[in-house]
């Protein structure tokens, strides 16, 4: 009898980002060193020395990394919520990443900053530190947007 295979993976959602560059193997250990993630699945490419294809975990979430080859290099917008913002913001900058945006409190209700990997990809970092009605976060909005 054959058996029955799951239309998404285990473990998996039906959207996972993923992000191409040219050295994914220096973007996995930049992550590692920033965020914490952990590799549970790499394949080499052809060459030996590419990554063809990964599964980290970062968080409870998923992001495929590799090697540009199937795919072009392409730059990403990622937020990732952790529990810490602020410590996890000071090992980004400190592992290479660029400050786009310091970490501050914002008006949705977020410790939130920006910082920027070597491989163009932009990574929202945030910790959510209150709970904004929908009428309050409206009226922040309106305070804390510049004058026309």
């Amino acid at each position: 009898m054959a058996k029955s295979t799951k239309p998404i993976p285990e473990g998996l959602h039906s959207l996972t980002p993923q992000i191409v560059t040219d050295d994914a193997a220096a973007a996995l250990e930049l992550y590692r060193r920033a965020f914490g993630a952990e590799v549970l699945g790499q394949m080499t490419g052809p060459d030996g020395k590419s990554v063809m294809h990964s599964h980290v975990r970062i968080g409870d979430s998923t992001l495929f990394v590799a090697s540009a080859g199937f795919a072009p290099p392409s730059a990403g917008n990622i937020f990732l919520y952790v529990p810490d913002v602020d410590a996890v913001f000071a090992r980004a900058t400190q592992a290479g990443f660029k400050t786009l945006a310091p970490v501050a409190d914002m008006f949705w209700g977020d410790r939130w900053g920006q910082v920027q990997d070597p491989y163009g990809n932009i990574w929202q970092l945030a910790t959510h530190v209150e709970d904004v009605s929908p009428e309050e976060m409206q009226k922040r909005a309106k305070a804390a947007a510049p004058p026309k």
